[in-house]
């Protein structure tokens, strides 16, 4: 797809499971079970899209998904149901491996953002996938990462960034940054204090990736805000002033986490907002 002179690409990495009550808070289950139903463990199917990105001059991941480093007891404990591993993805997609990603991009480190950073080597141990790839992820993130909080302690997995400061390969970047020419990387407090959204401007287009502030499109509405959040309260004062701006300017909104239609347009509906699949994601036409 073609968005202004750049290429953009959705990749897919596979489907997992979390507990739905988690995912969706305080909404009660009578409620999100109806648009996502949940399985006999409470589970319910997500997905992790990253982003690829082609400037011409750089080749860009944003986010590597879930990874492919975990025991057979978490593969199940997740439902991780991988088909093909992401570098396959992104080789079928794009035509591209990761020796040619110049740039990898984690909004965040959670292990579903960043697991796939990094991989098995022949000795067992965690090595960087994309072994030409500058890392970006802000400063404030990677401090809080290395000194979590016991409530989102078990979100990061160090071997998914500490390679990669071994390497050299992973470098810190302010709460607010530009990546390229119309890319932009953003932090927005609620789901931690440093996750960051990204946005792509083009042509007086925009490309928006919520990351995990809107993870899927039941989550659209301003209430349905993730158990996981830690500022809840903040998550909610953001959506309310982004979602709005997205269907009043007609934005393009990639959300991370849905399994079915990652690329989605936000509409206002009898005076409410919800996600609408975007025509373009549907013919693989040109965002011009």
């Amino acid at each position: 797809m073609q968005f202004g002179d750049y290429r953009v690409e959705i990749i897919p990495d596979t489907e997992f499971r979390l507990d739905g009550g988690a995912m969706f808070g305080v909404v009660p289950r009578a409620l999100w079970s109806k648009v996502c139903p949940p399985d006999e463990e409470n589970r319910i199917r997500m997905n992790m899209n990253c982003v690829f990105i082609d400037t011409g001059k750089e080749r860009i991941l944003i986010e590597t998904g879930i990874g492919e480093k975990w025991s057979a007891k978490h593969t199940e404990m997740f439902g991780i149901t991988r088909q093909r591993g992401l570098a396959e993805s992104l080789q079928s997609i794009t035509g591209v491996g990761p020796e040619s990603i110049t740039i990898v991009i984690n909004t965040h480190l959670h292990f579903d953002h960043a697991g796939g950073n990094t991989m098995l080597d022949g000795n067992g141990l965690a090595a960087p996938a994309f072994p030409n790839a500058r890392y970006f992820v802000s400063r404030g993130e990677l401090e809080h990462a290395e000194m979590p909080s016991e409530r989102d302690r078990a979100s990061y997995l160090p071997d998914n960034w500490q390679p990669l400061l071994a390497s050299g390969q992973l470098e810190g970047k302010s709460a607010n940054y530009d990546v390229v020419e119309g890319l932009r990387m953003q932090t927005y407090a609620g789901h931690n204090r440093s996750m960051q959204c990204w946005r792509l401007d083009k042509e007086g287009q925009t490309l928006f990736g919520f990351a995990d502030l809107v993870p899927m499109r039941a989550h659209v509405p301003f209430a349905w805000i993730m158990g996981f959040d830690l500022y809840p309260v903040e998550t909610l004062e953001v959506k309310k002033k982004l979602l709005p701006q997205a269907a009043r300017e007609g934005w393009w909104c990639v959300l991370y986490h849905d399994p079915d239609e990652p690329l989605c347009n936000v509409i206002e509906d009898n005076g409410k907002l919800r996600a609408v699949r975007a025509p373009q994601f549907q013919t693989n036409a040109t965002f011009r």
